[in-house]
């Protein structure tokens, strides 16, 4: 529901509070927001379900994706799954760790280039109270292969453009090495001095970095894994080594980081 709405806002283009409040109790219009709802909760959805079935190969108990709805212009906080056992070893927590990155970005990837062939350049620039959704490096490269934009231009970003740049965002913020997130999963697994370090020193780069560009989500992570801190829940067994096919693994997660990382935050015009 609440993704349906959002959708509903984005597709026509009124931010104000009374068209929110007309959407919500019309349920009629929803519809317009299918495309929208369609694709994230797609993304969201593939993002938890890769966690959940690495739960399943391990024979880890887990629950089914919980989809979180939102007040806000994306409709959703996102999803999560219930780990309802302890992790066996250090290859099962890398597995469960990387398969939901690794899942949500694929399904990701084809909603955005669908987004793309749906936006439109426009000869004028940005309006009052618009929403600027900040870049990335899959973003600078893929610009300009659809557009050729000219100052003074803008894009009129598609819904499903919305919802997929909301799920590169989910993947970079989950990649991040540091506590119980699906990178710090990784890490931990790699090496757990080397978690407990990179955790420590994470907070403050993102809490301070964030701030310098304008990265008040970054912030906004910091400030929650310095509440919680770096500790991560030990496993039934420490075996050691992952094998190079998980580091290579490893790789690939890195540079699907680098690819979704969204430094700053999106912009009100």
């Amino acid at each position: 529901m609440s993704t349906l709405i959002a959708g509903t806002v984005m597709t026509l283009e009124d931010y104000s509070w009374a068209t929110v409040r007309d959407i919500l109790f019309s349920p009629a219009y929803w519809t317009l927001g299918l495309p929208y709802a369609i694709a994230v909760m797609a993304i969201l959805g593939a993002h938890e379900m890769g966690h959940y079935i690495a739960c399943r190969y391990y024979r880890i108990d887990a629950s089914l994706p919980f989809f979180l709805p939102a007040p806000h212009l994306f409709g959703t906080f996102g999803a999560i799954i219930r780990i309802r056992a302890p992790i066996t070893d250090r290859r099962a927590l890398f597995d469960i760790g990387v398969a939901g990155p690794i899942a949500g970005f694929v399904v990701a990837v084809p909603v955005l280039l669908l987004g793309l062939v749906r936006s439109t350049p426009v000869m004028q620039p940005p309006a009052p109270g618009d929403i600027g959704l900040t870049s990335c490096l899959l973003l600078e490269i893929l610009y300009p292969m659809f557009f050729d934009l000219q100052p003074g231009m803008s894009l009129r970003l598609d819904p499903m453009f919305a919802a997929a740049w909301l799920g590169l965002l989910a993947t970079s913020l989950n990649l991040l090495p540091i506590g119980q997130l699906d990178g710090g999963h990784m890490v931990y697994a790699l090496s757990r001095p080397l978690h407990d370090a990179v955790s420590r020193v994470g907070v403050w780069v993102l809490c301070l970095g964030g701030a310098l560009v304008g990265g008040w989500h970054l912030v906004t992570f910091g400030i929650l894994f310095a509440i919680i801190g770096p500790r991560h829940p030990p496993l039934l067994e420490e075996r050691a080594g992952l094998g190079w096919g998980r580091r290579v693994i490893a790789l690939v997660a890195l540079l699907i980081f680098l690819l979704c990382f969204i430094p700053v935050t999106p912009q009100v015009f």
